[in-house]
C-alpha cells in the first residue's frame, strides 16, 4: 500500500465516533512526532519500561511507512475525564508485522510484574498483560499497562490495541489515565472501518 493510500486509511472527521474529534487536521507521515531511527534492540529485547512508551514501535520495530493522527473525546461530566490517545497505520516488508505481533506478545509476557525506577527516584510498580481483541483480523491483541505510584492505591491504566490486517497494523493507543475507558473500544472499531473503506 503506498503511502498515500496508508493516509488514506485513517480517521476522518467524518469517521469518528458521536462525541469524538481529531487533533490535527494535517495528517502526515510524521504526525507523530515519533523517533524514524531504529534501536539495535529489538521489541522482544526492549526494556520493560518502554511499552508505555508510544513511540515504542517506531523505534523497536521501524515500519517501512508510517502515519498516525490524534484523537481526542471531550469530557461529558465532572467524573468524566475524557479520553485522547491516537491511532496509526505502520507497514512492514512482507511477513515482518506477524513477527512485530509475536514480538509484542512476548515481551508482555517477560514484564507481567515489574518495577520501574523514574529519573527522580521514584519507584513505580507496573504490570503487563494481553487480551484478545474484538476485531475480525489477520491477529489483533490488546496490551494493558498500569502504572502504581508510592502511597496511591489507584493505578495509571494505559490500553493499546493493536490490529494486523496483511502487512499493516494498526495501532488505536490511549494516553495513561486512572481507569480504563471504553472509548478506545469505540476508536478502534472506527479505525478498523475506515482502514477497510479505504481498500486496506
Amino acid at each position: 500500500m503506498p503511502l498515500e493510500r496508508l493516509r488514506d486509511g485513517l480517521l476522518t472527521r467524518d469517521q469518528l465516533p458521536l462525541g469524538f474529534r481529531l487533533l490535527t487536521e494535517e495528517v502526515n507521515s510524521t504526525t507523530t512526532g515519533a523517533p524514524h531511527t531504529p534501536s539495535a534492540v529489538p521489541i522482544a529485547s526492549m526494556p520493560c519500561s518502554e511499552l508505555g512508551v508510544e513511540s515504542f514501535m517506531t523505534t523497536h520495530a521501524l515500519p517501512a511507512e508510517d502515519v498516525a493522527v490524534g484523537v481526542e473525546r471531550t469530557r461529558v461530566g465532572n467524573d468524566d475525564l475524557g479520553w485522547f490517545g491516537q491511532e496509526s497505520l505502520d507497514r512492514y516488508a512482507p511477513g515482518q508485522a506477524a513477527a512485530v505481533m509475536a514480538a509484542i506478545r512476548g515481551v508482555a509476557q517477560n514484564c507481567a510484574s515489574y518495577t520501574n525506577t523514574l529519573a527522580d527516584g521514584t519507584r513505580l510498580q507496573e504490570t503487563a498483560s494481553v487480551t484478545a481483541a474484538e476485531v475480525s483480523a489477520d491477529d489483533s491483541l490488546l496490551l494493558h499497562t498500569t502504572s502504581t505510584f508510592p502511597g496511591d492505591p489507584e493505578p495509571f491504566v494505559g490500553e493499546t490495541a493493536f490490529v494486523r490486517m496483511g502487512d499493516v497494523i494498526l495501532m488505536v493507543q490511549q494516553v495513561s489515565d486512572q481507569k480504563p475507558s471504553p472509548s478506545s473500544e469505540k476508536v478502534l472499531a472506527a479505525a478498523v472501518k475506515a482502514y477497510r473503506s479505504a481498500g486496506g
